[in-house]
């Protein structure tokens, strides 16, 4: 039976530690399978490599059914990854109750769907889908959005427009043409029908902000997808063909927008009553571009939106349960409770979460079981270094030393029992697909890793090391025989999306009073391990409920 939300329980052969107990996250740090496009293997990590000699460590799943997705095909990301480490269990994830929720037919039989069909099938008026079109699956699935137009199409909706982001970055970094071309056919299928592609762009150049750290993406986004601005093509392929013969080598998440448009005319601007479906169920790059469609006219923003139409809006799941942003829906989202940042604040303990803006919203909004704010403002500071708005090929290196800086000033003051941060550079700049910054980057973090080695020897604290997913440990396409695969030019075919690898799990405790075994840690588990984890060595009894601890208690 799970357990009710109350203190935890001492555990009284804990014998204490004099320092705080430190989770370091390198995002996008796995053990690679292949030897070749392993860039943290190729990389100088003293330090990492020292604690891996030295400590007790294990391998821990952060993919798959060991982070609420559908199967074990599935690769994990940041946001399922860090709710697994902030709520000790595996909880079902969006892409798998998008998925249950599209074959029970629920999405379909609910308000919110026969809401906006009903709207346009009244006023004749026009359903839109924005979102990635990939099977990436981190995001979306390009099978819901064909599921729902499938189903619009039988509920008699005669006009759809597509606004669809191209991916390469959860799939291959030119791959948009597999799923573009196939797209423009499917939807011409549909006859007595007018359902066409009507913009696009690469997902790093439009739309998808997070964190508020580039509204001016979102500009570019309403500006093609709403306004019809912006460069004008016949069709989608056409745009991509063009834009890859005059810019040799362009990625698909960096290209730039397309509009698509007949006699001059864009064929699908977003007009007043009109239906949208943002159809990405991941909240963290949805929630700007909701922004924009539910802030009233004359409402403030980071951007003039020229023309605010009046639309029926929704989102394909909730993406701020504490905001209720959007007001509109189509699935739930997991609903995730006592995590172990409460159960920990519950009991006293003084924590800190730190990152750059890349990674802030992940070590506290879904660190926290995706919620907003925090349980208990006396106890918990949360700190956000800004990030650099430039590629991030260009500063591998981000703001590791800077996010270093404050953790050693925090464990230093003795206030904080407990400290999480997130190092992003093996994710971040793991997704440009660009090996040699990719080694600047682990080499940067592993100097900071050293850092902190001293400050938690000084202090005598527990030093706790691992990632939410695999990135930077495969940098190069391989084929089923483990070969890699070549572009035209013979060069290594860059990977730019995250691995299936498992993720380390670490612990450095410089004070060891024997307690627990630190000759060997717990196999088998996933990195919703680390609560259960945490808790023991912060002395407390985890909830029964909580997954298996990786330390074995004497």
């Amino acid at each position: 039976m799970a357990d009710t939300m109350h203190a935890l329980e001492k555990n009284p052969n804990w014998k204490g530690r004099r320092g705080p107990v430190v989770l370091v996250i390198m995002d996008g740090v796995g053990y690679g399978k292949y030897v070749e496009g392993d860039a943290v293997k190729a990389s100088r990590m003293k330090y990492l490599d020292w604690f891996t000699a030295n400590c007790p460590h294990t391998k821990l799943k952060a993919h798959g059914t060991a982070v609420g997705l559908p199967s074990d095909d599935d690769m994990g990301n940041s946001e399922v990854g860090h709710n697994a480490m902030g709520c000790g269990r595996v909880f079902a994830q969006g892409a798998k109750l998008v998925g249950e929720s599209i074959k029970s037919g629920k999405m379909f039989q609910d308000a919110t769907w026969q809401k906006l069909i009903k709207n346009v099938n009244s006023k004749g008026s026009t359903l839109h889908f924005i979102g990635l079109v990939s099977d990436g699956n981190v995001h979306s699935h390009i099978d819901h959005l064909k599921a729902m137009i499938e189903e619009a199409n039988k509920e008699g909706v005669k006009k759809i427009r597509v606004h669809a982001l191209l991916d390469g970055r959860d799939v291959d970094p030119t791959s948009a043409l597999n799923y573009i071309t196939p797209l423009e056919e499917f939807l011409a299928g549909f006859a007595g029908c007018d359902y066409q592609i009507a913009s696009g762009g690469g997902r790093m150049y439009m739309t998808m902000d997070r964190y508020n750290a580039d509204w001016s993406m979102v500009e570019r986004g309403w500006k093609a997808h709403v306004l019809g601005e912006g460069r004008m093509f016949d069709s989608a392929t056409k745009a991509i063909e063009t834009y890859r013969t005059e810019v040799p080598g362009v990625l698909d998440q960096d290209m730039h927008e397309f509009v698509i448009a007949k006699d001059g005319k864009p064929v699908g601007t977003i007009n007043d009553g009109d239906s949208v479906i943002y159809f990405n169920f991941r909240g963290d790059r949805a929630l700007e571009m909701t922004r924009a469609f539910e802030t009233p006219a004359g409402g403030e923003l980071p951007f003039d939106r020229k023309r605010v139409p009046a639309v029926e809006y929704a989102g394909m799941m909730e993406y701020d349960g504490d905001a209720h942003i959007p007001a509109q829906y189509l699935v739930n989202p997991p609903s995730i409770d006592r995590t172990m940042g409460e159960y920990l604040t519950k009991t006293g303990v003084h924590l800190m979460a730190i990152s750059e803006t890349q990674k802030y919203g992940h070590v506290t909004y879904f660190f926290n079981g995706n919620k907003q704010g925090k349980f208990d403002e006396k106890l918990e500071d949360y700190v956000e270094v800004p990030s650099d708005v430039v590629p991030f090929e260009q500063r591998p290196w981000m703001k590791c030393a800077e996010i270093t800086d404050k953790v050693i000033e925090a464990i230093k003051s003795g206030k904080y029992d407990h400290i999480r941060l997130n190092y992003p550079n093996g994710d971040m700049v793991g997704h440009t697909g660009v090996f040699n910054a990719v080694v600047c980057s682990m080499e940067g973090m592993d100097l900071q890793l050293g850092r902190l080695k001293a400050a938690i020897e000084e202090a005598g604290g527990i030093m706790c090391i691992t990632a939410d997913h695999g990135n930077s440990d495969d940098m190069y396409e391989h084929a089923k025989d483990g070969s890699v695969k070549k572009d035209k030019d013979g060069e290594p075919k860059a990977k730019t999306s995250h691995s299936l690898n498992p993720v380390p799990g670490i612990i450095y405790d410089p004070e060891y009073k024997g307690e627990y075994d630190n000759t060997k840690l717990n196999d088998g588990l996933g990195i919703s391990s680390w609560p259960a984890t945490i808790m023991n060595l912060m002395g407390y009894v985890p909830p029964t409920d909580y997954d298996k601890s990786m330390v074995n208690l004497k």
